[in-house]
């Protein structure tokens, strides 16, 4: 028997912090070695250790189209055989530019870079050059990716400024940032009733995909909506996870509600580094070279990269598609569910397009206090049983799960068996 991905992890911890390098990626959460993977086809892949699994991960997102999607491969070979990067304008990042701002109508212009933390920050960044304002608000259990002004968590009341998440954030930064609860109106109004002339901009994730999934309220994203332009604050759509994902024209056209910059990422790079950010132009003409507010990349809008993002952009357009991957992961919450009942496990799911979320918690949670209700005990259970019979969900309680269109019914029907038998067992 292959111990290949054991012996990679030793030798990754002798010269890699963990042993990866990114912390979602390490099994400290649920326990035991990660998998280190070797190659993936359609919606599966396969480790170190040559053992197949179904992928309900997919690169945390952007593999919509499941792995090596054929056409988005092509793609990506042809743009790199005539060159990696030049770091300077090619015309597919006019093309990426053109296409994001005629698929999303809240987008006059885009800026591409090549992360979705970039695209973040900068955003917030420019929020707060274009209202002349310091203080954001985000919301407890929502991630934006890695920057100081973002790893904060709440502070000791309801309506008090945040304290660092993260070592090395300085707390004079983190005092900026008022973190609320998510899906919480009253607690939103009270915020622009006492501060409403500071805040540069509100940044939040449409539908939560970084403390498992929770969808919103649509009370909640109106009153935000309705709030920021009352008080000229920004109304920051963070859809890294969302765009393109959940519905066709993101969360923002799944809800019907149009923010003033949005945050773009996975999806828009098939699997390569890709992120943007856009928005209103009278926002988008403060950044440089046009405003002062300065942003820059060596490698945004790289061609092999934004190949990759074109190509998978104009699949997921295609009539029908988002229609068929919603029924494909709805399925998957409703047999997982009905398995669980079946067996008398506490269990609940939901999926919003593309993402569905898993909890060990007998209904589902609306925020961040009753997602960290759910039994972890029992996921990681769920996790290391499933695992082991070749389905490979994310390893950990709190992060949404993703089906592509590269899964058939019968991979479904095929979690669905494995995930009964072993409630059966329970």
């Amino acid at each position: 028997m292959s111990h290949r991905n054991q012996h990679l992890f030793e030798r990754a911890q002798r010269h890699i912090p963990g042993g990866v390098n990114s912390p979602v990626r390490a099994f400290r959460s649920v326990g035991g070695t990660p998998c280190f993977f070797a190659k993936g086809s359609g919606s599966r892949m396969t480790d170190a250790d040559g053992k197949c699994y179904l992928d309900y991960v997919g690169s945390w997102g952007p593999l919509i189209l499941g792995h090596a999607h054929p056409e988005v491969v092509a793609a990506v070979q042809k743009a790199a055989a005539l060159g990696l990067s030049f770091g300077a304008p090619t015309e597919s990042e006019v093309e990426m530019a053109d296409l994001l701002c005629e698929l999303l109508p809240s987008l006059d212009m885009v800026r591409l870079v090549s992360s979705g933390t970039e695209a973040t920050m900068s955003a917030i960044r420019l929020a707060r050059g274009y209202t002349g304002r310091d203080t954001l608000i985000k919301f407890e259990g929502c991630y934006h990716g890695h920057s100081d002004s973002l790893l904060v968590k709440a502070g000791s009341g309801m309506l008090t400024f945040g304290n660092p998440s993260s070592g090395g954030v300085p707390a004079d930064l983190a005092k900026h940032t008022m973190v609320l609860d998510y899906n919480d109106v009253a607690q939103l109004e009270s915020a622009f009733a006492a501060y409403g002339d500071s805040i540069a901009a509100v940044i939040v994730e449409p539908v939560v995909g970084n403390m498992n999934l929770i969808a919103p309220r649509q009370e909640f994203l109106q009153a935000m909506r309705e709030l920021c332009s009352k008080h000229g604050s920004v109304l920051i759509f963070d859809e890294v996870m969302t765009g393109f994902r959940v519905g066709p024209q993101c969360a923002q056209g799944y809800y019907g509600i149009k923010p003033d910059l949005t945050t773009l990422g996975k999806v828009i790079g098939g699997g390569m580094p890709v992120g943007a950010f856009g928005g209103k132009r009278e926002i988008m003409e403060m950044i440089a070279p046009l405003g002062p507010v300065y942003q820059a990349g060596t490698l945004s809008g790289n061609p092999v990269a934004v190949a990759a993002g074109l190509a998978t952009l104009k699949l997921v357009q295609q009539p029908g598609f988002h229609d068929s991957l919603t029924q494909k992961t709805q399925a998957l919450c409703d047999g997982l569910a009905a398995a669980a009942t079946q067996h008398g496990v506490t269990f609940s799911a939901q999926s919003v397009g593309g993402m569905f979320g898993l909890y060990f918690r007998r209904e589902r949670p609306h925020s961040y206090a009753e997602v960290m209700e759910c039994d972890k005990d029992a996921f990681h259970r769920f996790f290391h049983a499933m695992l082991g019979a070749g389905h490979y969900f994310a390893p950990s309680a709190f992060e949404a799960g993703f089906v592509s269109a590269a899964h058939s019914e019968a991979d479904i029907a095929e979690t669905v068996a494995a995930a009964e038998a072993i409630f059966k067992t329970w």
